[in-house]
Parts: C-alpha cells; sequence; structure tokens
C-alpha cells in the first residue's frame, strides 16, 4: 500500500503505523510478562486478570467473572480454585441474596494485584522518560487516539485496568 501525504505533510501509511503498534505491543507485553515474574510461582496470567477484574469490580458472582474473562464457568471455578488456595481470593455469601456465594479479593490478593501494577507502572516510566518531551506530548496525543479509536477506557490512577475489557465491564455494577 503506497504512503499517502495526510494533513501537515504527515505520512498516512496503515500499513507503517500497524507495525508501529504490533512493535509497541510486543514491549508492553514484555514489560506486563516482567512485572508478573515476581508472582508467577502464585499466579498465572489468566489467573492475575481475573484479580484485577475483581479488584476493578469488588465482590463479584461466578458466572459474571466468567462471562467477563470470555470463558467457561467450570474453567472460571478452576482458577477461583486456585486463587482461593493461594490466599489471593474468597468466597463470601451474597448479604442480599443468601442463596449466592460472592468472590472478593483478600487483602493479598489486592497487594499482589497493585505490586504487579507498581512494576508495570515503573518500568513503562523508565521507558517515556527516555523521550524527549516534545514525543511524550506527540505519544499521549497518539496513544489518547488510538483508546479512543478502539473504546479503550483511560487508565485511572492508582487503580489498574484488565487487558481487553471495553468499559461497560469496568465499570461497577452487578455486585
Amino acid at each position: 500500500m503506497p504512503e499517502q501525504e495526510g494533513p501537515a505533510g504527515a505520512v498516512d501509511d496503515v500499513e507503517a503505523v500497524t507495525r508501529a503498534v504490533l512493535t509497541a505491543s510486543r514491549l508492553l507485553v514484555a514489560v506486563s510478562a516482567r512485572s508478573l515474574a515476581a508472582v508467577e510461582d502464585r499466579v498465572t496470567l489468566p489467573q492475575f486478570r481475573m484479580l484485577v477484574m475483581l479488584s476493578t469490580r469488588g465482590a463479584t458472582k461466578l458466572v459474571a467473572l466468567a462471562e467477563l474473562l470470555q470463558v467457561a464457568p467450570s474453567t472460571a471455578m478452576r482458577m477461583v480454585d486456585r486463587l482461593i488456595a493461594a490466599g489471593l481470593a474468597d468466597r463470601q455469601t451474597n448479604p442480599a441474596n443468601r442463596r449466592e456465594t460472592l468472590l472478593r479479593l483478600t487483602d493479598e490478593g489486592r497487594r499482589t494485584v497493585e505490586y504487579v501494577t507498581a512494576q508495570r507502572r515503573a518500568e513503562i516510566a523508565a521507558i517515556v522518560e527516555r523521550l524527549a518531551p516534545r514525543q511524550r506530548a506527540a505519544l499521549v496525543k497518539a496513544l489518547t487516539a488510538f483508546n479512543e479509536a478502539g473504546g479503550e477506557p483511560s487508565a485511572r490512577d492508582p487503580e489498574p485496568l484488565p487487558l481487553g475489557w471495553a468499559a461497560d465491564d469496568v465499570a461497577p455494577h452487578g455486585r
């Protein structure tokens, strides 16, 4: 696909932008993997995604977690059982309906999410610090537009957002 001139002489090449975003995504996946390395003996990436979901939503029913993670309820149950065995999550009776069980983070689970998120934030900040101020401003503008085009909510400080969930999935509801 040939490059086309866009506004103010900027190159508008979808393939070049796609390659740059894919490269950046490899970097971000590597940062994410390194941030999980310290806890990988206790939690896998899918389990961490569940912890983050519990962190952002609070106490949640198993069926709702399975839907949000796009896994079968039996898979979600196995993940929960492992997180409970590791002391990172627990079950509680729903005070609004005593026949329902809610899943929630333990204090250790919350500390794990906070630690991994802090590690990730620190490594990303170190990378961003190597950019010139003008490059940082351009990156914020470009990533904001990219995130909006993809429907990804803005990261709230200090609350972590799960990877790959739509804004509607993150908003507290159905507790």
